[in-house]
Protein backbone atom coordinates (compact mmCIF):
# COMPACT_ATOMS: atom_id res chain seq x y z
CA UNK A 1 0.00 0.00 0.00
CA UNK A 2 1.34 3.23 -1.08
CA UNK A 3 1.23 6.20 2.18
CA UNK A 4 -0.43 9.62 0.97
CA UNK A 5 1.78 12.13 -0.05
CA UNK A 6 2.12 14.97 2.63
CA UNK A 7 3.50 18.15 1.79
CA UNK A 8 6.94 18.77 3.27
CA UNK A 9 6.79 21.59 5.68
CA UNK A 10 7.53 25.34 4.33
CA UNK A 11 10.56 26.54 5.73
CA UNK A 12 9.53 29.69 5.57
CA UNK A 13 6.77 29.07 8.06
CA UNK A 14 9.36 27.43 10.33
CA UNK A 15 11.57 30.86 10.31
CA UNK A 16 8.07 32.60 10.48
CA UNK A 17 7.20 30.53 14.03
CA UNK A 18 11.27 31.16 15.32
CA UNK A 19 11.26 34.75 14.89
CA UNK A 20 7.71 34.95 16.77
CA UNK A 21 9.11 32.61 19.36
CA UNK A 22 12.28 34.50 19.22
CA UNK A 23 10.42 37.84 19.75
CA UNK A 24 8.28 36.45 22.59
CA UNK A 25 11.16 35.29 24.52
CA UNK A 26 13.06 38.51 24.35
CA UNK A 27 9.81 40.55 25.84
CA UNK A 28 10.36 41.36 29.37
CA UNK A 29 8.09 38.81 31.78
CA UNK A 30 5.84 42.16 32.63
CA UNK A 31 4.82 42.30 29.52
CA UNK A 32 4.16 38.70 28.79
CA UNK A 33 1.95 38.88 31.83
CA UNK A 34 0.02 41.91 30.70
CA UNK A 35 -0.91 40.45 27.00
CA UNK A 36 -1.44 37.08 28.23
CA UNK A 37 -2.94 37.70 31.22
CA UNK A 38 -4.84 40.42 29.72
CA UNK A 39 -6.13 37.80 27.51
CA UNK A 40 -7.45 35.34 30.25
CA UNK A 41 -8.94 38.43 32.50
CA UNK A 42 -10.73 39.48 29.80
CA UNK A 43 -11.95 35.98 28.56
CA UNK A 44 -13.02 35.48 32.43
CA UNK A 45 -14.61 38.54 32.88
CA UNK A 46 -16.98 37.38 29.87
CA UNK A 47 -17.48 34.32 31.04
CA UNK A 48 -18.19 35.06 34.61
CA UNK A 49 -20.31 37.79 33.81
CA UNK A 50 -22.55 36.27 31.41
CA UNK A 51 -22.91 33.68 34.05
CA UNK A 52 -24.23 35.67 36.92
CA UNK A 53 -26.41 38.17 34.50
CA UNK A 54 -28.09 34.59 32.91
CA UNK A 55 -28.59 34.06 36.89
CA UNK A 56 -29.75 37.46 37.54
CA UNK A 57 -31.63 37.07 34.94
CA UNK A 58 -33.84 33.80 35.87
CA UNK A 59 -34.29 34.79 39.17
CA UNK A 60 -34.96 38.31 38.50
CA UNK A 61 -37.68 37.16 35.63
CA UNK A 62 -39.01 34.33 38.12
CA UNK A 63 -39.58 36.74 41.04
CA UNK A 64 -41.63 39.08 38.56
CA UNK A 65 -43.65 36.53 37.08
CA UNK A 66 -44.35 35.00 40.20
CA UNK A 67 -45.54 38.39 41.71
CA UNK A 68 -47.99 38.91 38.56
CA UNK A 69 -49.31 34.92 38.95
CA UNK A 70 -49.94 35.19 42.09
CA UNK A 71 -52.24 39.07 41.52
CA UNK A 72 -53.75 36.80 38.77
CA UNK A 73 -54.53 34.19 39.79
CA UNK A 74 -55.69 35.88 43.26
CA UNK A 75 -58.08 37.83 40.76
CA UNK A 76 -59.72 35.64 37.63
CA UNK A 77 -59.32 32.40 40.56
CA UNK A 78 -63.09 33.39 41.88
CA UNK A 79 -64.42 33.77 38.31
CA UNK A 80 -63.48 29.90 37.41
CA UNK A 81 -65.83 26.88 38.29
CA UNK A 82 -64.58 23.61 39.51
CA UNK A 83 -62.94 22.47 36.67
CA UNK A 84 -62.74 18.87 38.15
CA UNK A 85 -66.32 18.75 37.02
CA UNK A 86 -66.56 20.82 34.28
CA UNK A 87 -64.02 20.34 31.66
CA UNK A 88 -65.49 23.43 29.52
CA UNK A 89 -66.50 26.61 30.72
CA UNK A 90 -70.00 27.97 29.74
CA UNK A 91 -70.98 31.46 28.24
CA UNK A 92 -71.19 33.28 31.58
CA UNK A 93 -67.69 32.34 32.64
CA UNK A 94 -66.30 33.27 29.74
CA UNK A 95 -67.76 36.60 29.81
CA UNK A 96 -66.68 37.51 32.99
CA UNK A 97 -63.43 36.70 32.12
CA UNK A 98 -63.16 38.95 29.27
CA UNK A 99 -65.08 41.75 31.66
CA UNK A 100 -62.38 41.27 34.55
CA UNK A 101 -59.09 41.00 31.97
CA UNK A 102 -60.41 43.88 30.17
CA UNK A 103 -60.72 46.24 32.47
CA UNK A 104 -58.51 48.07 35.12
CA UNK A 105 -55.14 46.99 35.58
CA UNK A 106 -55.34 43.42 34.09
CA UNK A 107 -56.86 44.85 30.71
CA UNK A 108 -53.59 47.44 30.28
CA UNK A 109 -50.86 45.32 31.58
CA UNK A 110 -51.96 41.74 29.93
CA UNK A 111 -51.67 41.47 26.26
CA UNK A 112 -53.13 38.04 25.99
CA UNK A 113 -54.83 35.49 28.32
CA UNK A 114 -55.02 31.57 27.45
CA UNK A 115 -56.83 28.96 29.83
CA UNK A 116 -55.56 25.25 28.99
CA UNK A 117 -56.54 21.78 29.52
CA UNK A 118 -53.97 19.05 30.35
CA UNK A 119 -54.82 17.80 27.48
CA UNK A 120 -53.93 20.41 25.10
CA UNK A 121 -57.45 21.89 24.50
CA UNK A 122 -57.72 25.15 25.05
CA UNK A 123 -60.41 26.66 26.91
CA UNK A 124 -60.31 30.48 27.01
CA UNK A 125 -58.92 32.75 24.57
CA UNK A 126 -58.69 36.76 24.09
CA UNK A 127 -58.97 35.95 20.87
CA UNK A 128 -62.34 33.92 21.04
CA UNK A 129 -61.89 32.32 17.39
CA UNK A 130 -59.06 30.07 19.02
CA UNK A 131 -60.72 28.83 21.41
CA UNK A 132 -61.29 24.79 21.68
CA UNK A 133 -58.37 24.19 19.63
CA UNK A 134 -56.08 21.35 21.01
CA UNK A 135 -52.44 21.44 20.46
CA UNK A 136 -49.57 19.77 21.62
CA UNK A 137 -48.62 20.74 25.05
CA UNK A 138 -45.17 22.74 25.06
CA UNK A 139 -42.70 22.92 27.29
CA UNK A 140 -43.35 25.54 29.56
CA UNK A 141 -47.20 24.49 29.58
CA UNK A 142 -45.87 20.58 30.45
CA UNK A 143 -43.74 22.56 33.37
CA UNK A 144 -46.78 24.39 34.75
CA UNK A 145 -48.96 21.23 34.39
CA UNK A 146 -46.11 19.70 36.81
CA UNK A 147 -47.45 21.69 39.19
CA UNK A 148 -44.47 24.31 38.80
CA UNK A 149 -45.04 28.17 37.56
CA UNK A 150 -42.83 28.59 34.27
CA UNK A 151 -41.65 31.71 32.29
CA UNK A 152 -40.39 33.49 29.53
CA UNK A 153 -39.08 36.82 28.59
CA UNK A 154 -39.49 37.99 25.40
CA UNK A 155 -37.56 41.34 24.41
CA UNK A 156 -38.65 41.17 21.27
CA UNK A 157 -42.38 40.56 21.83
CA UNK A 158 -44.48 37.54 20.60
CA UNK A 159 -47.87 39.48 20.88
CA UNK A 160 -48.46 42.64 19.11
CA UNK A 161 -50.44 45.28 20.60
CA UNK A 162 -53.92 46.56 19.63
CA UNK A 163 -51.65 49.31 17.65
CA UNK A 164 -49.52 46.55 15.54
CA UNK A 165 -46.34 47.23 17.29
CA UNK A 166 -44.36 44.76 19.14
CA UNK A 167 -43.42 44.99 23.02
CA UNK A 168 -41.28 43.38 25.13
CA UNK A 169 -43.55 40.38 26.95
CA UNK A 170 -43.51 38.22 29.96
CA UNK A 171 -45.04 34.96 28.86
CA UNK A 172 -46.17 33.63 32.24
CA UNK A 173 -47.39 29.28 32.70
CA UNK A 174 -49.36 29.46 35.94
CA UNK A 175 -50.86 26.28 37.22
CA UNK A 176 -54.29 26.19 38.14
CA UNK A 177 -54.95 24.17 41.55
CA UNK A 178 -58.12 22.91 42.72
CA UNK A 179 -58.70 24.85 46.21
CA UNK A 180 -59.29 21.47 48.79
CA UNK A 181 -56.66 19.20 46.62
CA UNK A 182 -54.28 21.19 45.15
CA UNK A 183 -54.24 19.53 42.55
CA UNK A 184 -53.20 21.13 38.73
CA UNK A 185 -56.69 21.86 37.20
CA UNK A 186 -55.55 23.61 34.69
CA UNK A 187 -52.96 26.19 33.39
CA UNK A 188 -53.49 30.02 33.00
CA UNK A 189 -51.29 31.65 30.09
CA UNK A 190 -51.02 35.50 30.17
CA UNK A 191 -48.72 37.86 28.61
CA UNK A 192 -47.55 41.01 30.26
CA UNK A 193 -46.63 43.91 29.04
CA UNK A 194 -42.72 44.10 30.33
CA UNK A 195 -41.35 47.36 29.68
CA UNK A 196 -40.71 48.55 33.04
CA UNK A 197 -39.14 44.48 33.53
CA UNK A 198 -37.42 45.30 30.86
CA UNK A 199 -35.79 48.34 32.57
CA UNK A 200 -35.34 46.54 35.32
CA UNK A 201 -33.63 43.66 33.88
CA UNK A 202 -31.28 45.90 31.66
CA UNK A 203 -30.13 47.96 35.02
CA UNK A 204 -29.46 44.55 36.75
CA UNK A 205 -27.69 43.45 33.88
CA UNK A 206 -25.14 46.91 33.89
CA UNK A 207 -25.02 46.66 37.48
CA UNK A 208 -23.49 43.14 36.91
CA UNK A 209 -21.28 43.81 34.46
CA UNK A 210 -19.83 46.71 36.19
CA UNK A 211 -19.46 44.84 39.57
CA UNK A 212 -17.62 41.58 37.48
CA UNK A 213 -15.59 44.45 35.51
CA UNK A 214 -14.85 46.45 38.65
CA UNK A 215 -13.40 43.06 40.47
CA UNK A 216 -11.79 41.65 37.12
CA UNK A 217 -9.85 45.12 36.60
CA UNK A 218 -9.03 45.50 40.19
CA UNK A 219 -7.71 42.06 40.45
CA UNK A 220 -5.83 42.43 37.11
CA UNK A 221 -3.94 45.59 38.45
CA UNK A 222 -2.73 44.17 41.45
CA UNK A 223 -1.92 41.25 40.04
CA UNK A 224 0.20 43.45 37.44
CA UNK A 225 1.63 45.33 40.15
CA UNK A 226 3.08 42.34 42.07
CA UNK A 227 4.20 40.94 38.51
CA UNK A 228 5.91 43.79 37.45
CA UNK A 229 7.64 44.45 40.71
CA UNK A 230 8.98 40.83 40.35
CA UNK A 231 10.13 41.67 36.72
CA UNK A 232 11.64 44.74 38.04
CA UNK A 233 13.80 42.83 40.67
CA UNK A 234 14.61 39.75 38.22
CA UNK A 235 15.34 42.16 35.47
CA UNK A 236 17.72 44.15 37.64
CA UNK A 237 19.31 41.22 38.61
CA UNK A 238 19.82 39.55 35.49
CA UNK A 239 20.95 42.78 34.25
CA UNK A 240 23.50 42.47 37.50
CA UNK A 241 24.30 38.46 36.41
CA UNK A 242 24.74 39.55 32.88
CA UNK A 243 27.28 42.10 33.85
CA UNK A 244 29.06 40.33 36.63
CA UNK A 245 29.42 37.50 33.55
CA UNK A 246 30.61 40.28 31.41
CA UNK A 247 33.09 41.05 34.14
CA UNK A 248 34.39 37.37 34.80
CA UNK A 249 34.59 36.95 31.32
CA UNK A 250 36.91 39.84 30.66
CA UNK A 251 38.85 39.10 33.70
CA UNK A 252 38.73 35.61 32.18
CA UNK A 253 40.25 36.81 28.87
CA UNK A 254 42.47 39.02 30.91
CA UNK A 255 43.77 36.09 32.80
CA UNK A 256 44.32 33.98 30.09
CA UNK A 257 46.43 37.05 28.46
CA UNK A 258 48.31 37.05 31.44
CA UNK A 259 49.02 33.80 31.71
CA UNK A 260 50.36 33.50 27.91
CA UNK A 261 52.41 36.10 28.87
CA UNK A 262 53.90 34.94 32.22
CA UNK A 263 54.70 31.36 30.13
CA UNK A 264 56.46 33.22 27.56
CA UNK A 265 58.34 35.48 30.29
CA UNK A 266 59.64 32.44 32.21
CA UNK A 267 60.55 30.80 28.75
CA UNK A 268 62.57 33.64 28.29
CA UNK A 269 63.63 34.74 31.38
CA UNK A 270 65.21 31.26 31.49
CA UNK A 271 67.20 31.87 28.42
CA UNK A 272 68.23 35.05 30.02
CA UNK A 273 69.08 33.74 33.12
CA UNK A 274 71.17 31.77 31.21
CA UNK A 275 72.86 34.37 29.32
CA UNK A 276 73.61 35.82 32.57
CA UNK A 277 75.25 32.93 33.93
CA UNK A 278 77.09 32.89 30.56
CA UNK A 279 78.19 36.25 30.65
CA UNK A 280 79.46 36.15 34.37
CA UNK A 281 81.13 33.19 33.45
CA UNK A 282 83.07 35.16 30.53
CA UNK A 283 83.45 38.09 33.01
CA UNK A 284 85.04 36.23 35.59
CA UNK A 285 87.16 34.14 32.96
CA UNK A 286 87.98 36.81 30.76
CA UNK A 287 88.78 39.68 34.01
CA UNK A 288 89.64 37.89 37.49
CA UNK A 289 90.74 34.04 36.43
CA UNK A 290 93.32 35.86 33.62
CA UNK A 291 94.69 38.05 36.30
CA UNK A 292 95.13 35.32 38.81
CA UNK A 293 96.07 33.55 36.10
CA UNK A 294 99.01 35.69 35.18
CA UNK A 295 99.56 36.36 38.80
CA UNK A 296 100.37 32.90 39.49
CA UNK A 297 102.44 31.97 36.45
CA UNK A 298 104.66 35.09 37.84
CA UNK A 299 105.09 33.55 41.40
CA UNK A 300 106.17 30.02 39.65
CA UNK A 301 108.91 32.17 37.70
CA UNK A 302 112.87 31.43 37.66
CA UNK A 303 113.09 34.98 38.75
CA UNK A 304 111.30 34.65 41.96
CA UNK A 305 112.41 31.00 42.06
CA UNK A 306 116.68 31.83 41.72
CA UNK A 307 118.29 32.61 45.08
CA UNK A 308 120.56 34.45 43.49
CA UNK A 309 117.86 37.17 42.04
CA UNK A 310 118.60 40.49 43.25
CA UNK A 311 116.49 41.75 45.98
CA UNK A 312 114.83 44.86 43.96
CA UNK A 313 114.08 42.40 40.91
CA UNK A 314 112.69 40.43 43.51
CA UNK A 315 110.62 43.40 44.87
CA UNK A 316 109.85 44.05 41.52
CA UNK A 317 107.99 41.11 40.36
CA UNK A 318 106.51 40.82 43.71
CA UNK A 319 104.94 44.12 43.19
CA UNK A 320 103.57 43.22 39.94
CA UNK A 321 101.93 40.09 41.31
CA UNK A 322 100.39 42.03 43.86
CA UNK A 323 98.90 44.66 41.50
CA UNK A 324 97.64 42.03 39.08
CA UNK A 325 96.13 40.60 42.49
CA UNK A 326 94.67 43.90 43.47
CA UNK A 327 93.13 44.22 40.19
CA UNK A 328 91.66 40.99 39.62
CA UNK A 329 89.93 41.65 43.53
CA UNK A 330 88.47 45.00 41.96
CA UNK A 331 87.03 43.24 39.25
CA UNK A 332 85.41 40.72 41.17
CA UNK A 333 83.64 43.17 43.70
CA UNK A 334 83.03 45.34 40.95
CA UNK A 335 80.99 42.19 39.41
CA UNK A 336 79.30 41.29 42.42
CA UNK A 337 78.47 44.68 43.38
CA UNK A 338 75.89 44.70 40.19
CA UNK A 339 74.82 40.99 41.20
CA UNK A 340 73.83 42.09 44.90
CA UNK A 341 71.27 44.42 46.06
CA UNK A 342 71.34 47.22 48.49
CA UNK A 343 69.02 46.63 52.05
CA UNK A 344 65.38 47.60 50.25
CA UNK A 345 63.28 45.00 52.04
CA UNK A 346 62.46 47.74 54.77
CA UNK A 347 62.89 50.88 52.14
CA UNK A 348 59.91 52.76 50.32
CA UNK A 349 59.74 53.60 47.39
CA UNK A 350 61.46 57.07 47.73
CA UNK A 351 64.34 55.65 49.66
CA UNK A 352 64.76 52.85 46.69
CA UNK A 353 65.11 55.53 44.18
CA UNK A 354 67.26 58.02 46.30
CA UNK A 355 69.91 54.80 46.95
CA UNK A 356 69.70 54.27 43.40
CA UNK A 357 70.33 57.45 42.07
CA UNK A 358 73.46 58.22 44.72
CA UNK A 359 74.60 54.47 43.76
CA UNK A 360 75.13 55.57 39.73
CA UNK A 361 76.56 59.13 40.70
CA UNK A 362 79.14 58.10 42.82
CA UNK A 363 80.01 55.43 40.14
CA UNK A 364 79.93 57.53 36.99
CA UNK A 365 80.10 61.06 38.47
CA UNK A 366 77.43 62.60 36.12
CA UNK A 367 74.46 64.39 38.07
CA UNK A 368 70.82 62.57 37.48
CA UNK A 369 67.60 64.33 38.50
CA UNK A 370 64.63 62.76 40.96
CA UNK A 371 61.45 63.65 40.44
CA UNK A 372 58.84 61.62 43.02
CA UNK A 373 55.59 62.61 42.95
CA UNK A 374 53.16 60.95 46.12
CA UNK A 375 55.29 57.52 45.84
CA UNK A 376 53.14 54.93 47.54
CA UNK A 377 53.96 54.05 51.29
CA UNK A 378 53.12 50.06 50.67
CA UNK A 379 55.22 48.11 47.56
CA UNK A 380 55.69 44.66 46.96
CA UNK A 381 59.37 43.11 47.37
CA UNK A 382 59.08 42.05 43.84
CA UNK A 383 57.93 45.37 42.88
CA UNK A 384 60.83 47.21 45.21
CA UNK A 385 64.06 44.77 43.10
CA UNK A 386 61.88 45.60 39.55
CA UNK A 387 62.15 49.11 39.96
CA UNK A 388 65.57 48.94 41.72
CA UNK A 389 66.48 47.06 38.54
CA UNK A 390 64.94 49.46 35.89
CA UNK A 391 66.27 52.21 37.35
CA UNK A 392 69.90 50.62 37.82
CA UNK A 393 70.29 49.33 33.82
CA UNK A 394 68.08 52.57 32.44
CA UNK A 395 70.97 54.72 34.00
CA UNK A 396 73.67 52.57 33.28
CA UNK A 397 72.48 52.48 29.64
CA UNK A 398 72.33 56.15 29.53
CA UNK A 399 75.32 56.41 30.67
CA UNK A 400 77.57 53.80 28.39
CA UNK A 401 75.21 55.02 25.12
CA UNK A 402 74.44 58.52 25.26
CA UNK A 403 77.47 59.61 27.57
CA UNK A 404 74.91 60.68 30.73
CA UNK A 405 73.84 63.95 29.02
CA UNK A 406 70.93 65.59 31.07
CA UNK A 407 69.69 61.86 32.70
CA UNK A 408 66.64 61.81 34.97
CA UNK A 409 64.12 60.07 36.56
CA UNK A 410 60.76 60.92 37.56
CA UNK A 411 57.70 58.61 39.21
CA UNK A 412 54.16 59.40 39.73
CA UNK A 413 50.68 57.58 40.38
CA UNK A 414 47.60 56.65 38.56
CA UNK A 415 44.85 55.07 40.39
CA UNK A 416 46.72 52.46 42.51
CA UNK A 417 49.36 51.95 39.09
CA UNK A 418 53.41 53.57 40.17
CA UNK A 419 54.82 54.95 36.57
CA UNK A 420 58.60 55.16 36.73
CA UNK A 421 60.33 57.23 33.69
CA UNK A 422 63.95 57.37 32.55
CA UNK A 423 64.86 60.33 29.95
CA UNK A 424 67.92 61.04 28.55
CA UNK A 425 69.42 64.14 26.32
CA UNK A 426 71.59 62.04 24.12
CA UNK A 427 72.18 60.93 20.49
CA UNK A 428 69.20 58.14 20.61
CA UNK A 429 68.73 55.15 19.00
CA UNK A 430 66.62 52.76 16.74
CA UNK A 431 65.05 50.33 19.04
CA UNK A 432 64.69 48.40 15.99
CA UNK A 433 68.44 47.22 15.43
CA UNK A 434 68.48 45.84 19.05
CA UNK A 435 69.17 42.01 19.14
CA UNK A 436 66.63 40.02 20.82
CA UNK A 437 69.51 38.66 22.51
CA UNK A 438 70.23 41.68 24.17
CA UNK A 439 70.01 41.27 27.85
CA UNK A 440 69.77 44.92 28.99
CA UNK A 441 66.28 45.75 27.66
CA UNK A 442 64.68 42.65 27.07
CA UNK A 443 65.37 41.55 30.74
CA UNK A 444 63.91 44.51 31.70
CA UNK A 445 60.51 43.96 29.63
CA UNK A 446 60.26 39.87 30.92
CA UNK A 447 61.24 41.10 35.05
CA UNK A 448 58.33 44.00 34.53
CA UNK A 449 55.74 41.99 32.03
CA UNK A 450 56.21 38.86 34.69
CA UNK A 451 54.73 41.42 37.24
CA UNK A 452 51.99 42.54 35.55
CA UNK A 453 53.09 45.46 34.81
CA UNK A 454 53.92 47.30 31.34
CA UNK A 455 57.19 48.52 29.44
CA UNK A 456 57.57 51.59 27.01
CA UNK A 457 60.46 52.51 25.19
CA UNK A 458 60.65 56.04 22.78
CA UNK A 459 64.07 56.78 21.17
CA UNK A 460 64.23 60.11 18.98
CA UNK A 461 66.99 62.14 17.94
CA UNK A 462 66.78 64.57 21.02
CA UNK A 463 66.91 61.97 23.42
CA UNK A 464 65.68 58.54 24.55
CA UNK A 465 62.73 57.95 27.39
CA UNK A 466 62.16 54.50 29.07
CA UNK A 467 59.04 54.10 30.95
CA UNK A 468 57.15 51.21 33.31
CA UNK A 469 54.04 50.22 34.83
CA UNK A 470 53.15 48.46 37.68
CA UNK A 471 50.46 47.83 40.15
CA UNK A 472 51.31 48.72 43.92
CA UNK A 473 49.15 45.79 45.43
CA UNK A 474 50.48 42.51 45.80
CA UNK A 475 50.01 40.45 43.22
Amino acid sequence: MVAPYEPAADPRDLVRVNKLITRWNSQSLARQFLLIGGLVAACAMVLVGAFVSNRIEDAVTRNSAATTALYVDSVIAPLLPDMQKNEVLDETVARALDETLGQGALGVRLLSFRLWRSDGTLLYSSDRATVGTKVELSGELQTAFSGKMAARFDEQGDVATDEGRSVPTLAIYNPVLQPWSGQVVAVSEFHEVANDFQQSLNQARMHTWLAVAAFTLAFFVVLSAIVLRGSKTIESQRHALKQRVDELSASLTQNETLRGRLQRASQRATALNESYLRRISADLHDGPAQLVAYASLRLDSETLKRATTPASTREREIGTIKASLDEAMQEIRTICGGLVLPQIETADLADILRRCVKAHQQRTGCPVELRLTKPPERLSQAAKICIYRFVQETLNNGFRHAGGVGQRVSQWMDGDRVTIEVVDSGPGFDPDTVLPTSLGLAGLRERIESLGGTFELRAAATGTTVRMTTSVKEI
